[in-house]
C-alpha cells in the first residue's frame, strides 16, 4: 500500500481521517459512491472540503494511486469529483487509480481552491 507522504492524515481540530496507517489485514474496504444529502452536517461538509483541497494540492488533475486515502472519504465523492482513471476499475485494490474531476470539484466545493481560503 503506497502511503502518500505529506498529504494530511486528518482535518485538523476533528477526528475526521484523510488517511489510514497500514492495510487492513481483513482485506481492503471496498470503495463505493455514497449519495451526499442537503442535511449533511456542517462538520461533515468540511471534512469533504478540506479533503479535496488536500487532493488538489496533492495531485491536481493527474491520476493517483489509491493507497492510504480512506476509503470512507473517497466514497463521498466517487462518481462526482473523483472518478476512476482506469478500466477496468478495481474498488478493491489499494493500488486502484483515481482522477479529480477539477470542474465537478471547484462546482461543488469552490472555497476549496480559494487562494485566501488556505
Amino acid at each position: 500500500m503506497l502511503k502518500h507522504r505529506g498529504f494530511p492524515g486528518r482535518l485538523p481540530g476533528t477526528d475526521y481521517q484523510f488517511t489510514i496507517r497500514r492495510a487492513n489485514p481483513k482485506g481492503v474496504t471496498p470503495l463505493q459512491r455514497r449519495e451526499r444529502h442537503r442535511d449533511r452536517r456542517p462538520a461533515d461538509k468540511r471534512a469533504d472540503t478540506a479533503f479535496v483541497r488536500a487532493l488538489w494540492e496533492q495531485f491536481g488533475d493527474q491520476p493517483f494511486e489509491r493507497g492510504n486515502l480512506d476509503a470512507g472519504r473517497i466514497s463521498w465523492l466517487l462518481g462526482r469529483e473523483l472518478l476512476p482513471a482506469e478500466d477496468p476499475f478495481d474498488p478493491v485494490s489499494y493500488e486502484a487509480l483515481l482522477v479529480l474531476d477539477v470542474q465537478a470539484a471547484r462546482a461543488a466545493f469552490p472555497e476549496a481552491f480559494d487562494e485566501e481560503a488556505r
